[in-house]
């Protein structure tokens, strides 16, 4: 039986058979706490005879349903998320009465209450297939139709939908009924509905051509006072601004409302017009800078998806990346020429490319056009491939093919496919005709093959010190033996008095194992040869000893931010692969983090080097470095200037890390008061960092949490003293956090992920150990009674990653070899191999360890 899934070819041979025209979607929203009525009305064209299915995701009950006005008896019509239709006219109405349900994991339409005010909040999240859980539909993103939703809701509510929000009609009992305009044709996924005791501040944007565009932000009310709403405004404006003279197209939509929701269980989604965002976005506390270039990046990502995905949209999940991988894009080269935030594609190059880097290297890793043969395949597929991988490598399309035609080939693209669906080589064909090129050869080597190349530079000295020959040496890892075709410059970098510049850069093409680079022959050996500079391509890059020595003494010497973050990358790479030890690469970081001028680049090397002491350390000299970068982490908060994003950084990674006495010590007088640094505010996201790790330590007591959550009785609070007493080093709290996470399905996607991250604790390994087992004897069980989302973040989350022993592999191969696809299916398969190929590169990178 399906269940809930399907596959490509069902869609398409649904696709073939039917063409969707109308959505008319009455839904009741005062009917209870955990269902709603759903009515729909669909209207399509099929071919006549023929026999299909619609989507429906509900325990019940569903009262009616009609086709052509010929009742179906639902008990004989709808089973395992299906809806057959069997003898279809030409011209066909399917009306479809039901009670859905309402979620608690961010699928479907979200409920949550919020403790502060009581205030009821709900929202849609549908992206991969999840509309058909509020209402009856045909969920694939090539079926495209008009929507007209109509809702009843408590009269004081604010509501928010794709089309602009109409007045509503009073409906008696404290109850309204908003009746939306129909939307232009648009996929499932990206339909919205927002309702609930929402804040709102509302704007007007107008086009450069004097086209108003209403707006709106809205948060919970408990939140408003947090919300900045004018930066946000700002941004967007800005986003405005550049995306519609680069496309060359007009925003599509009547209005623009970007909603900060509860309980989210992603970053963001594209619904047309209707954005919803993580609350976390909303800044309660005092954060760095880095969090606001984050949020921008996904303001811009969102938006630039108005275009590619909403109003172009992908035929099938195959072609995922043409949305995220563009709007990654998009959003990163907005930032950079239309916002402050000036060094993006540093931040591009440190943040997201690690994160590629990283995902391609795994068992897993797949072509950027991905082949997904089933809806089960896609939720596992938002990945650093779809989206990092895919964007490196359109930034490396725009070099080749030249900005100027790769802005007119999307411009075609957008014309020619408005309200459309496509698939790659429509893209392509509009790129080829802009250029003059023939992408087919690039698109084979670099879309459609897996795994990253590694470039190394080759030469040999002549007795001057000048390269006797210097060439760049390519490899490939063999089971993804392709070499590509890669535009890189190559830049050398002298120490001098003004510190680690760039004296010669030579940009050329690498073709095959070795590419000879004739222009350095005669030069001088410089301190540090850095390929692939200015970041123009994607691959994993190495460095000669000279260059690795100049990085250890001086890579906080980069007088520029991005060779540095490129850099840093290289080494995180040669740590995940076991040639850089750990203590080698935690010598690095202590020797150029306090030049690090990106604070975004900073926070990741805190977090990296925090990994290479947990993960990648050897057991036996790990317990020295971690008080070794404790004790640099305080050194540096001492040093930083009072109220600076550097001072509040290091405040963070001194709690994340802290564990002798003295810094404990200081942890828990900065969160009592007794102890005080000139310009950090030791506020409520702070006071929670701090007192978790207290918790972890044995420093802190429940009567400490639950005092703490007096003082913050948010949801935020909640989720916070949850990972607080999941993380303290007992075993009844670890067995009562296992509980609640596995014996029950009562948490929200949010308070999974905060008893998560308290559970697992890298100093707390031997309480650990006993659950290992525990999660082989419960994952495929837990992957089978869950939500796709939840149970996605069961399965990773608590895979025992800290449990560095080959006995976890074997326990993994174990399973795999025992079950059947039944059992394990594919992406459950998948996450297992991906953290399985975890386990092992932490052992190769102790056993280096040990050795050095």
């Amino acid at each position: 039986m399906p269940g809930t899934n399907l596959t490509r070819e069902e869609a398409a041979e649904r696709a073939r058979l039917l063409s969707v025209s109308s959505y008319e979607v009455e839904l009741d929203l005062t009917t209870g706490a955990e269902d709603f009525d759903s009515v729909s009305v669909i209207r399509f064209v099929a071919e006549p005879g023929s026999a299909s299915f619609a989507d429906l995701v509900t325990e019940g009950p569903v009262r009616r349903i009609t086709l052509n006005g010929r009742e179906l008896e639902p008990a004989e019509v709808f089973a395992d998320s299906r809806i057959r239709l069997e003898d279809l006219a030409e011209e066909n109405e399917l009306r479809v009465e039901a009670a859905c349900q309402y979620s608690h994991t961010g699928e479907g339409l979200h409920r949550m209450v919020d403790p502060v005010d009581g205030g009821v909040f709900l929202y849609t999240q549908f992206e991969v297939p999840d509309a058909r859980r509020v209402f009856a539909a045909f969920e694939q993103p090539d079926l495209k139709a008009t929507f007209q939703f109509t809702v009843t809701a408590p009269a004081d509510w604010e509501l928010f939908s794709n089309s602009a929000t109409p007045r509503p009609e009073p409906a008696g009992e404290g109850k309204a009924v908003w009746s939306f305009e129909p939307t232009a044709r648009i996929s499932t996924y990206i339909t919205a509905l927002v309702a609930g005791d929402y804040g709102v501040v509302r704007k007007d944007y107008t086009s450069a051509d004097g086209t108003v565009i209403p707006m709106a932000i809205a948060a919970r009310r408990s939140l408003m006072e947090f919300l900045d709403a004018d930066e946000l405004f700002d941004v967007t404006f800005k986003g405005f601004d550049y995306f519609q003279d680069l496309f060359d197209h007009p925003y599509p939509f009547p209005k623009y409302d970007q909603l900060f929701v509860p309980e989210y269980n992603a970053g963001a989604m594209e619904n047309a017009g209707c954005v919803t965002f993580r609350e976390d976005y909303v800044f309660r506390s005092k954060t760095t800078d880095a969090s606001y270039e984050r949020r921008a990046e996904t303001i811009l990502h969102e938006l630039a998806h108005m275009w590619f995905g909403d109003l172009v949209t992908m035929e099938w999940w195959n072609d995922l990346w043409l949305n995220e991988s563009f709007a990654t894009y998009a959003s990163v080269r907005c930032q950079a020429e239309a916002t402050r935030w000036t060094g993006a594609w540093t931040t591009f190059a440190n943040t997201e490319k690690t994160w590629a880097y990283a995902q391609d290297q795994l068992p897993s890793t797949h072509p950027i056009v991905a082949e997904i043969p089933d809806l089960e395949a896609v939720y596992v597929n938002f990945d650093g491939i779809t989206y990092a991988k895919g964007a490196s490598v359109l930034k490396q399309l725009v070099a080749y093919v030249g900005d100027g035609a790769f802005v007119k080939g999307l411009r075609t693209y957008f014309t020619r496919h408005a309200w459309g669906n496509t698939r790659l080589s429509d893209l392509l064909g509009a790129l080829e005709e802009a250029s003059g090129r023939d992408l087919g050869a690039w698109s084979e080597a670099w879309l459609e093959t897996a795994a990253p190349n590694t470039l190394r530079p080759a030469f040999t000295l002549a007795e001057d010190g000048t390269f006797a020959e210097f060439a760049i040496a390519q490899e490939a890892p063999a089971d993804y033996p392709t070499l590509r075709p890669h535009r890189i410059a190559v830049g050398l970098y002298e120490l001098g008095a003004g510190g680690l510049e760039r004296v010669r850069r030579v940009e050329l093409d690498v073709v095959g194992a070795r590419t000879e680079v004739p222009e350095l022959v005669g030069v001088k050996q410089p301190d540090l040869v850095l390929l692939n500079d200015d970041d123009l391509g994607y691959a994993k890059i190495r460095f000669d000893e000279r260059s690795i020595g100049t990085l250890v003494s001086s890579i906080g010497e980069f007088t520029e931010s991005l060779p540095r973050a490129l850099s840093w990358v290289a080494a995180w790479d040669m740590v995940r692969n076991a040639e850089l030890t750990a203590h080698d690469y935690v010598a690095l970081v202590i020797s150029g983090a306090a030049r690090e001028s990106s604070i975004t680049v900073l926070q990741s090397l805190q977090r990296q080097a925090k990994s290479a002491v947990e993960l990648y350390a050897a057991e036996d000299g790990r317990a020295e470095l971690a008080e070794r970068w404790a004790a640099f982490a305080h050194a540096q908060l001492v040093a930083a200037a009072a109220g600076s994003d550097v001072q509040l950084s290091w405040a963070r990674a001194l709690a994340a890390t802290a564990v002798d006495e003295a810094h404990l010590g200081l942890l828990r007088g900065l969160l009592d008061g007794t102890e005080s640094l000139e310009g950090l505010t030791v506020d409520t996201e702070l006071r929670w960092t701090l007192l978790q790790r207290l918790a972890a330590t044995s420093r802190a007591t429940e009567a400490d949490i639950e005092a703490e959550f007096v003082k913050d009785p948010t949801a935020a609070g909640k989720r916070h003293a949850m990972h607080a007493r999941a993380a303290m080093p007992t075993e009844q709290a670890k067995a009562e956090a296992w509980a609640s996470m596995v014996e029950s399905d009562k948490l929200t996607n949010e308070e999974l992920g905060a008893s998560i991250a308290g559970f697992r604790q890298v100093d707390q390994r031997d309480l650990l150990a006993p659950y290992a087992e525990k999660y082989f004897a419960v994952v495929t069980k837990l992957w089978a009674a869950r939500t796709p989302h939840m149970a996605q973040a069961l399965a990773n989350g608590l895979y025992p990653a800290l449990i560095v022993r080959q006995s976890v592999v074997e326990s993994v191969d174990a399973l795999l070899a025992a079950a059947d696809e039944q059992t394990v299916p594919p992406a459950l398969r998948r996450l297992l191999l991906e953290q399985r190929d975890g386990t092992v590169r932490t052992l190769a990178g102790q056993a280096l360890d040990a050795a050095r």
